[in-house]
């Protein structure tokens, strides 16, 4: 039997605003419970950035501390993937929560890139800014994911950002499983095509686990390419706001139920908790 769909919700990011989309989750009690509406819906892995009540980054321990025991009291067994992107930090604080409450899985961001948004209609870039992360990071926040026992999840932007694990692997601080996340859409890296996302599959090294995140409304193209090929899937407010038919999502949990529904119409089976532990090897 083919293996079953591994379903990821993304519950808030740093970007999005209430301005775009009310529905945003910002303080740890709100991203538990649309985590606990993502999990209901089919959703095994939680990927996670903290945020302040105005909706504000937050990188600091404790309020990651806070979401991590709120989503733990709704749901218990969910995979729960802290995110260590940032821009200005130092690369402490860019993992130290990693360190000190050890989650499941965390990003592992494998190469730098201009990173923006781009308007059309106003002619104007948002948010235009560098996102570094040379080598010399990537092997620092890696090792530290080794001493926590936490999985690292390698998020790829574009084709080059794959091979840059290759060195790693070399040096065997990255070891099975190989976890990749095809990030697609943003300005700066590579866009959302079916022939893309081909691409991007056919590159990872054999018996790799992957997922798709494709970012904006082209997503749902890429989620159905991707279940048709054995690829795992990601939605939720981080990376779109609108359902399939175009109205806006009220929650996590409609993103992740639309998915699921999308998994099963394709003739394929959505995983559980525990048999996306299984497969990633995080059996309790």
């Amino acid at each position: 039997m083919p293996a079953k769909i591994v379903i990821t919700a993304s519950l808030t990011g740093v970007l999005a605003t209430r301005a775009q989309c009310p529905y945003i989750p910002y303080t740890p009690k709100e991203i538990a419970e649309e985590g606990k509406r993502a999990v209901d819906a089919g959703a095994s892995i939680l990927h996670i950035h903290a945020r302040k009540p105005d909706g504000a980054p937050a990188y600091d321990v404790e309020t990651y501390r806070q979401i991590y025991e709120e989503v733990r009291a709704l749901c218990p067994d969910v995979i729960i993937n802290f995110s260590t992107g940032a821009i200005g930090l130092s690369r402490e604080e860019r993992i130290h929560h990693i360190t000190a409450l050890k989650p499941d899985m965390a990003a592992l961001n494998m190469g730098s890139m201009n990173y923006a948004i781009y308007s059309p209609k106003t002619k104007e870039f948002y948010h235009d800014f560098v996102f570094q992360n040379p080598f010399s990071d990537i092997r620092f926040f890696l090792e530290k994911m080794n001493e926590a026992g936490t999985l690292p999840e390698m998020e790829v932007f574009d084709t080059g950002h794959i091979h840059n694990a290759t060195p790693l692997m070399d040096m065997g601080i990255l070891r099975k499983p190989f976890v990749f996340s095809f990030v697609m859409g943003v300005l700066g890296g590579i866009p959302i095509s079916t022939q893309n996302l081909l691409h991007q599959a056919a590159s990872v090294p054999e018996g790799s686990h992957w997922q798709v995140i494709g970012i904006g409304r082209k997503q749902w193209q890429l989620i159905a390419a991707a279940i048709t090929i054995d690829g795992h899937i990601r939605a939720g407010l981080e990376d779109n706001f609108y359902l399939p038919n175009g109205d806006m999502a009220k929650s996590n949990g409609e993103l992740i139920d639309a998915a699921a529904r999308m998994v099963r119409m394709l003739g394929r089976e959505v995983a559980s908790i525990q048999e996306a532990r299984q497969m990633l090897g995080l059996v309790k």
